[in-house]
């Protein structure tokens, strides 16, 4: 299954979030961000390939739902409500990461 992991300038939740899945052996995982300055911006063809779509809060699902017309990816999307308050690594961001992860991971 494809994860894609969502927030704005995919510097720090996404990217954690990237990271610490990436090792997963059932999943293929990606990460974007939603705004011009980007690290990684979020385009279709990333949308395309996700089977589940995470982003970090409601406004990230709205872009999506406003910049991409494709009704499709309104189903696939799942907001995990994880507030901008982390940086890249940080334990606590790990912690609910994995927390908010387990029941789509197992």
């Amino acid at each position: 299954m494809n994860f894609l992991f969502v927030c704005s300038k995919n510097k720090w939740r996404s990217r954690t979030a990237e990271t610490i899945f990436s090792d997963l052996a059932q999943h293929e995982v990606q990460s974007a961000g939603t705004s011009d300055g980007a690290r990684i911006k979020l385009n279709e063809k990333h949308l395309a390939w996700a089977d589940l779509v995470f982003v970090m809060e409601t406004k990230h699902q709205k872009i999506i739902q406003q910049k991409f017309k494709n009704t499709d990816y309104n189903e696939k999307i799942i907001v995990l409500d994880i507030p901008d308050d982390y940086q890249y690594m940080d334990e606590t961001l790990i912690a609910i990461l994995e927390a908010e992860m387990a029941t789509y991971i197992n």
